[in-house]
């Protein structure tokens, strides 16, 4: 199964499996919710730890990672691959909260210690039995934010993109290679007949910061001037 992945778990950082992140949040709300019902606010605080270790050190580092790359996914098969940035988002806000409810429970503050870990261990469930990523919205939220909006991108260098300035309206898209989604937005915007740029941003990193990117698929609607006109995708 290893030689048939898309995405290779460790190295290919870029992008991740959907379902691991949804393991991960599992794993989350199991000990939050363990913790909060026996009084053992080391496994909150346990937990906090594990997650910043993995942000820290990568997804060897990250056990629940491991066991779903190494026991579940070869067994179960690949799931869709996404971009791996929102899910670390959602991991950080985890870490954050997390460890604000262990330091709360450390100094007697338990009421709200025990909030702090219902809404990660909620919020983790809410991800596990829907897919609804609160973490994962909250990013691409801000990205949006960040994106396209007065005064930051409103204009994309087609000549650098090796894109012809004189053959009238394209739609860049930022994609990645191992992206399902971003597969999947570019069939659609062949078949409404739009005219493709592709950037791969897994090689060109620098147009994605000069452009802002910060979740792929991102598809914009750009005239011949190099104008943005529109968000699509």
């Amino acid at each position: 199964m290893r030689d048939r992945r898309t995405a290779h778990p460790y190295d290919d950082v870029d992008v991740i499996d959907a379902r691991a992140p949804r393991f991960n949040q599992a794993t989350v709300a199991t000990l939050s919710l363990a913790g909060l019902a026996t009084g053992w606010w080391i496994l909150i605080a346990a937990m906090a730890l594990q997650l910043i270790v993995g942000l820290r050190f990568g997804r060897r580092a990250c056990l629940p990672c491991v066991f779903y790359f190494e026991v579940i996914q070869p067994r179960f098969g690949e799931g869709e691959i996404e971009d791996s940035r929102p899910p670390r988002f959602a991991n950080i806000m985890g870490a954050v909260f997390l460890s604000a409810s262990a330091v709360a429970y450390a100094i007697g503050w338990t009421l709200l210690g025990g909030i702090l870990a219902g809404m990660v261990a909620a919020l983790a469930l809410l991800a596990v039995t829907t897919g609804f990523c609160t973490g994962c919205e909250i990013y691409k939220l801000l990205a949006r934010v960040r994106g396209i909006k007065p005064g930051s991108v409103q204009h994309i260098d087609l000549a650098e993109l090796g894109e012809s300035t004189d053959e009238g309206q394209v739609v860049v898209q930022f994609t990645h290679p191992l992206c399902s989604g971003c597969h999947e937005v570019e069939k659609q915007l062949v078949m409404e007949g739009h005219r493709l740029v592709l950037v791969d941003i897994s090689k060109h990193r620098d147009l994605a910061r000069k452009y802002h990117v910060s979740v792929v698929p991102t598809a914009l609607s750009v005239g011949a001037d190099g104008r943005v006109l529109e968000r699509l995708a």
